[in-house]
């Protein structure tokens, strides 16, 4: 990624399209590379004037007799061309196309950019854009505004990086309001070249940046990103990742025939993509912020090293001088998967000895609102030394008798002795604000209401939880994988691209699924001779391509005993089919051994661009009713099966609830890890379910009790 460099940190810049007339961007971008004190050397690039902003131009970038890092290009298209072409030619390292009329108005916008693309990998060149902001770096031996912000941000350790030009502009001034400091600030624009992956490698290695923040609207990598991802968010020198995606409500699940295809979408794809990445997702900017605020602070210890305190557990003390707000931070605290700690009695007779008699002594700590700065301290040392506590909230709002700066010194005593998080809520502007002040500068994240800091604390607990997740040994399996591969060709070559349970159940088995007796009847007679061979009881149902789900046609019968009741069930089956469909071809009816006991649940996968999706939970009718599902991009392995399976609310089954067996969970997630290997293995499978697969008791495996798959139809042989 070293290629990036040109780009963030030049050492000479030329601005091809510099203009003399305020309000254009080529005038507004070199003012303010000019105005914002870049350190390297800059040359405006315009053939019709002499100079700008009193800065001698050059008719080209080819008439500059020094060397160029960096070209900026604000051109229409097809000048934008001309201009990569001599760029490369005078041995630019970076290019950022600001300019738009590309790719996004495609035509011949699209051609061009292409073009560009081309000519840039073949000289080795790297290209943001186009059609973006530009690129700030505010760190001060470099001080380069190539954006068309007016604003140049204070120089912190955030990175930041956004699709979205327009809202650049927004955040900076959100971001100045709230004293935040940037390293890196980017706009990718239609990432011809250069994406959010190259970038999250670049400001990985970048040792100025500690978090990285990233607004996203749609990403064209699926197992490619989560793997690079992943060793940023937790290899040697983890660094976190918060992210805000668009579109969050209108991206909706598909028609699809599969209940993994209805329940699936977009959305789910991206969340399943964060989740195996280790990316913290936020719902809203001011929320990404508050977020950042605590990643990016590395906290001063006693021995005067910095170094990000992250909580080992998600029990939480509070500490506030009123009850409304502990409230409020108590309700967050439980609904960011976060919860109030227990005191050891140790702890409890400490605050004793220090609170008055009016205070609660138990968590949260209500030290009462005449709280000097001395009792917020001996609270606060009470309980963060704790065994049973991995993080503390205090919360202050002004009284008469307040002095938020001296209970800002007193936090930050308490806190330079501690290894855990402290997360600070002053309420107020006007009369905290000389203790919001303190605690900024010294490294410790401060908010306004105690529900913001309560969740940014359960983002930093979700990214402990990642950092120190269980890592199982892998799964050795064994499949059939050329037996399948036949079977599918068979099954397309016939036409057949909706798999029923016969032959899906086949295929199923090829990869070590365990399936039950299953043959196809079609009279009564056939039906009542099939449950006699493969042993009754029996389940029987209707087989049609275009009933898919045969129990709301009545075509289900379960727990057939005798032969005289498999007869019967056929006729009936057979009648509720034709009343529910009276144009649907009945193909016969299936009669299947039964199963043992077992809890329902189901497995699919629906297949989307960027991969497979894998979906998993309760299944049955329930996976309509409850919706207890979660997703994963293939390929999973059986750590991601394991986290899969726990994710679900309807877990508790499996773990003896109230008496119940215990689940075979081991061979659940062996079954997620075989379904994973067959979609990456098979891309003909399209979309898939297996309801219910029936998990019986620990040690007993898990049963197919049905089926359905759909295959790509092959494409007709050009002649």
């Amino acid at each position: 990624m070293k290629g990036l460099d040109a780009i963030f940190s030049p050492e000479a810049v030329a601005i091809i399209g510099a203009s003399n007339s305020p309000g254009k961007v080529g005038h507004d971008i070199f003012a303010n590379i000019l105005q914002g004190g870049f350190q390297g050397t800059l040359y405006p690039v315009n053939p019709k004037a002499r100079s700008i902003l009193s800065v001698k131009t050059f008719p080209t970038i080819n008439a500059i007799s020094d060397n160029v890092d960096l070209s900026i290009i604000i051109l229409p298209p097809r000048a934008c061309l001309a201009a990569v072409e001599e760029s490369i030619e005078k041995g630019v390292k970076g290019i950022v196309i600001v300019s738009a009329g590309f790719r996004e108005v495609g035509g011949e916008g699209l051609e061009i950019e292409n073009r560009i693309v081309s000519l840039c990998k073949e000289a080795g060149v790297r290209l943001v854009g186009p059609n973006c902001l530009g690129v700030i770096n505010p760190v001060p031996g470099v001080s380069l505004n190539a954006s068309f912000s007016k604003r140049m941000p204070a120089s912190g350790n955030i990175s930041f990086i956004s699709q979205s030009g327009a809202l650049c502009t927004a955040v900076l001034d959100f971001a100045a309001d709230r004293d935040f400091g940037f390293s890196k600030f980017i706009s990718i624009g239609n990432k011809a070249d250069v994406d959010e992956l190259d970038l999250l490698l670049y400001l990985h290695d970048d040792l100025n940046t500690a978090v990285i923040i990233l607004y996203l609207e749609e990403l064209r990598k699926g197992q490619e990103f989560i793997e690079a991802v992943k060793e940023i968010t937790s290899g040697h020198r983890p660094t976190p990742v918060l992210i805000i995606k668009s579109g969050r409500t209108s991206a909706g699940a598909q028609a699809a025939a599969s209940h993994t295809g209805a329940l699936a979408g977009t959305e789910a794809v991206y969340d399943a993509i964060f989740k195996q990445a280790g990316i913290i997702r936020a719902d809203s900017i001011a929320e990404l912020f508050d977020f950042a605020n605590a990643f990016a602070y590395k906290h001063e210890s006693a021995l005067g090293k910095a170094k990000r305190k992250i909580p080992s557990g998600k029990r939480v003390a509070i500490v506030t001088n009123a009850g409304g707000p502990g409230i409020l931070a108590t309700d967050m605290t439980i609904s960011s998967d976060l919860e109030l700690a227990r005191f050891t009695q140790a702890t409890i007779d400490e605050l004793a000895s220090h609170l008055p008699t009016t205070a609660n002594i138990h968590n949260p700590v209500d030290i009462i609102g005449d709280a000097p700065s001395d009792r917020y301290e001996n609270a606060l040392s009470a309980v963060i030394k704790d065994e049973g506590v991995d993080g503390a909230l205090v919360i202050l709002t002004p009284q008469s008798m307040t002095n938020a700066l001296g209970t800002a010194e007193a936090i930050v005593r308490v806190a330079r002795r501690s290894p855990k998080p402290i997360l600070c809520c002053f309420m107020g502007v006007v009369d905290v604000s000389a203790g919001v002040k303190y605690l900024q500068e010294h490294g410790y994240p401060v908010y306004k209401f105690p529900e913001d800091a309560a969740k940014a604390l359960g983002a930093l607990y979700k990214y402990s939880h990642w950092l120190n997740r269980e890592h199982l040994p892998p799964f050795t399996l064994k499949h059939e994988k050329t037996e399948a591969e036949g079977m599918i060709r068979r099954c397309l070559a016939a036409g057949r691209t909706r798999l029923g349970e016969l032959d899906g159940l086949e295929l199923l088995k090829c990869y070590g699924f365990s399936t039950l007796p299953t043959k196809l009847a079609k009279d009564e007679a056939e039906a009542a001779k099939i449950a006699e061979e493969i042993g009754l009881p029996v389940v029987m149902k209707i087989v049609s391509p275009q009933i898919l789900h045969k129990s709301d046609a009545g075509g289900v019968v379960v727990g057939i005993k005798t032969m005289e009741e498999a007869k019967k069930a056929f006729s009936r089956i057979i009648a509720n089919a034709k009343g529910y469909d009276p144009e649907a071809v009945l193909e016969g009816v299936l009669v299947q051994k039964m199963a043992a006991p077992g809890d329902e649940v189901i497995l699919g996968m629906n297949r989307y661009a960027v991969g497979p999706l894998i979906m998993f939970g309760m299944g049955g009718i329930f996976v309509e009713i409850f919706k207890d599902v979660v997703f994963r991009l293939a390929p999973i392995d059986r750590d991601e099966a394991h986290r899969m399976v726990r994710e679900i609310k309807g877990y508790k089954l499996f773990t003896g609830f109230r008496g119940r067996p215990k689940g075979d969970v081991e061979i659940l997630e062996k079954n997620m890890v075989r379904l994973s290997d067959m979609v990456i293995n098979h891309p003909e499978i399209i979309e898939l379910d297996i309801n219910p697969l029936l998990v019986h008791e620990d040690g007993k495996g898990a049963t197919v009790a049905d089926c359905r798959i759909i295959l790509k139809p092959s494409e007709p042989s050009k002649k």
